[in-house]
């Protein structure tokens, strides 16, 4: 669905058109009104015989035709008629004016309108809102073949909420408004697009936030959207829901993650039986640490971070994971070439952006993009050996990025103990992509057609 101009050269056409021909204005104007052409008794011709033999020569001279004026006057109309159609009626498929120049010998009536083609079923319209710790994001989508969707309008913003949060406790007023004012612009975009289903979605800034609710009360007021607190265990579902198309069919296990700004969403898919359609359905053991990059960069400081630092970091995130019971449900498949781990977060996509050199980021190009172990090896060194300014000077990290990178990677190399793989999946996708995949499944969309259409 894309907003196209709507005829915007079809009244220029027309008006061009309705006009007489230049060369000033006919001999016979201001005199009476003839019947028709010459009559077969010669009656009108007959009168002026001379007068009329020159203006017939003066004309040709001029290369035009000669038009009785009843007929040139007729065709003006239907031109100037149709024009008005044009305007009134909407961009027609095709609309053509009749030209002037090439009148019929006698009046015609009004020539019928082109034949339109219907207008294609309009696709059904839906919305996915996350608000994280760090970011704010919107995706507005209209669903395609089986399991797939288009984005038709996006958003996305650092907005840092949660700012101070593992210091304080709560959201900050400067944290606050920085948020708002990114879910106003949201706000906006989706009261201008007709929704059919939308969720509008919080995490755990708000989760642990002591003053969460009121903030999400202030949205309601301020930017007239009303969000709902998730649990973790949601969070991790809808991580794993968005991420379905890039597990392939003879995967037999896979751990995917989503490091986020306040905690970090693990889930253990088993995919050694039969596969059901959904993803989430093959999840045996899910934990949420209540730890992202945003939280684990201010307990251990994000610009200057040493080699020794960084290890304090990686070990506090490995406690946390050793207290993990489910850790070992897929144990029986970590030696097989078939199990992976699948990273969906601004960590991997920087990383997997540094390991192509890219001049500036590209999603085309990273979704789904697969990293060896000693690619990754090399990126998280390479990173680790920059400092605050290489950082910032990289086009895929950049100064938003820049005090944060270092704690994801903590959190990434602490989960690659766990669950050591030769193969990392990179996914440029997560929590939005969750909510509109599980909205359209559950509107039906994708069961009748391979459009996706209802």
């Amino acid at each position: 669905m894309e907003d196209h101009d709507t005829g915007a050269g079809a009244p220029e056409v027309g008006v061009s058109r309705a006009s007489p021909p230049s060369g000033g204005p006919s001999p016979s104007a201001g005199r009476p009104r003839q019947a028709g052409p010459q009559s077969g008794n010669g009656q009108a011709g007959d009168a002026q015989p001379q007068r009329g033999k020159a203006r017939k020569r003066r004309k040709r001279r001029r290369g035009r035709k000669v038009f009785a004026r009843g007929e040139l006057a007729t065709a003006a109309h239907l031109v100037a008629a149709s024009a008005v159609n044009i305007v009134a009626a909407g961009p027609p498929a095709v609309s053509i004016a009749p030209s002037p120049m090439a009148a019929p010998p006698a009046p015609q009536p009004r020539p019928e309108q082109p034949i339109q083609r219907p207008p294609m079923q309009e696709l059904p319209v839906f919305a996915a809102l996350d608000l994280g710790t760090n970011n704010c994001r919107l995706l507005v989508a209209v669903p395609q073949r089986h399991g797939q969707f288009r984005v038709i309008d996006a958003f996305s913003r650092i907005v840092r909420l949660g700012e101070g949060l593992t210091a304080n406790g709560h959201l900050s007023q400067a944290a606050m408004d920085r948020a708002v004012e990114a879910l106003k612009i949201c706000g906006d975009k989706l009261r201008n697009r007709k929704i059919k289903k939308a969720r509008l979605i919080a995490t755990e800034a708000c989760r642990t936030a002591d003053n969460g609710v009121e903030f999400l009360q202030r949205v309601e007021r301020e930017a007239g959207l009303k969000l709902e607190i998730i649990d973790r265990q949601t969070e991790a579902r809808l991580a794993v829901s968005g991420c379905g198309s890039l597990v392939e069919r003879d995967t037999q296990g896979v751990v995917l993650f989503d490091i986020g700004g306040g905690s970090s969403e693990i889930a253990l898919i088993d995919l050694t039986g039969q596969r059901s359609p959904r993803l989430a359905n093959h999840i045996v053991s899910w934990t949420s640490l209540p730890v992202g990059v945003v939280s684990l960069a201010e307990r251990f400081g994000g610009r200057t971070v040493t080699r020794e630092i960084f290890a304090a970091m990686v070990e506090d995130v490995a406690v946390r994971l050793r207290s993990f019971d489910g850790r070992d449900r897929l144990s029986h498949v970590l030696a097989s070439p078939k199990f992976h781990l699948l990273g969906t977060s601004g960590t991997v996509t920087t990383l997997a952006g540094v390991h192509l050199d890219l001049e500036r980021y590209d999603r085309r190009r990273v979704d789904g993009l697969w990293m060896d172990r000693d690619s990754v090896d090399r990126m998280v060194e390479k990173l680790v050996g920059w400092d605050f300014q290489q950082r910032c000077a990289n086009p895929c990290i950049g100064a938003d990025r820049a005090d944060l990178v270092l704690a994801g990677c903590a959190i990434l190399e602490a989960i690659r103990a766990v669950w050591p793989s030769e193969r990392l999946r990179v996914a440029d996708r997560g929590l939005r992509e969750g909510i509109l995949s599980e909205l359209m499944a559950d509107d039906g969309v994708w069961r009748n057609s391979g459009r996706g259409r209802q």
